[in-house]
């Protein structure tokens, strides 16, 4: 069986950390910070670029030689408003003190100094609409292809209502092979409303040699290194996720999966 599901080695401090060497591949990285008002956290970014992406709580930053202030807003993942992020690149340092109870995520790739640092949002971010029927979900961008502030990462949130899919029609991208498909490692960090509740995530190639279903609870991560990967949110639970993607080109192409391509090809008329 892959080791694909990541649980939260607690409920205080660093409680996830994931790196290309302990994925078993070259790009994303993810980490995740559960703080308390007072507490303090700091990193070096090393070769590597930053996205800090407060998913819940307040805390006041440095980073690359500068006060960014207090950032974020909601207190609740769940109340979808915009959130509050860092760009931080390579080669530099940042520091957090948390200003109440806060969860900080940590989302990182490889950087070349391509980019200065900046605050992403909540200005320029808006909830989005995607899919239809039970397949529509909710979208906040925080840094997709269109918008440049990286070098390789591929940041955005996700908000699946009860009852309904998410990343699907399944789809892949696993080769490196643009304009058709492109290679891209991702991450799924998962939130459920009420946090009891769970999800489901489904990982599989064309093949089979991968497949994988699991069932996901609040605070879990799950590693995509290939293959489909739809989300099903049961009944009663609402699903949240913070999605991170990286590979060799900075550009989003998938292909879906072969029982698939004809609702896509419906949809899209």
């Amino acid at each position: 069986m892959a080791d694909l599901l990541k649980k939260p080695f607690g409920t205080h401090g660093k409680v996830h950390e994931i790196t290309p060497a302990s994925a078993g591949w070259r790009y994303v990285g993810f980490s995740l910070y559960r703080l308390r008002a007072g507490e303090a956290v700091s990193e070096a970014t090393g070769d590597r670029e930053v996205i800090l992406v407060m998913v819940e709580g307040k805390a006041a930053f440095t980073a690359a030689g500068q006060d960014w202030g207090v950032l974020g807003e909601r207190m609740s993942v769940f109340e979808k408003t915009p959130p509050h992020c860092l760009y931080v690149p390579n080669g530099q340092e940042w520091a957090a003190v948390a200003e109440t109870d806060c969860v900080i995520a940590v989302c990182s790739a490889p950087g070349i100094g391509g980019h200065a640092a900046r605050r992403i949002g909540p200005d320029g971010i808006t909830l989005t609409q995607r899919g239809e029927g039970v397949n529509t979900r909710y979208i906040n961008n925080i840094a997709m292809e269109n918008e440049d502030y990286c070098d390789s990462l591929l940041v955005t949130e996700v908000f699946t209502p009860a009852g309904h899919w998410s990343s699907f029609p399944s789809h892949r991208h696993d080769e490196d092979d643009f304009p058709r498909i492109t290679y891209l490692e991702e991450t799924y960090y998962h939130r459920l409303n009420p946090a009891e509740g769970f999800g489901i995530q489904r990982v599989y190639t064309d093949d089979g040699q991968l497949d994988e279903t699991m069932a996901v609870k609040d605070g879990d991560v799950v590693c995509v290194p290939r293959g489909h990967h739809p989300c099903g949110a049961p009944y009663g639970f609402e699903m949240y996720y913070l999605n991170v993607m990286a590979g060799p080109l900075r550009k989003w192409r998938f292909v879906p999966a072969p029982e698939v391509e004809w609702i896509m090809e419906r949809d899209a008329k």
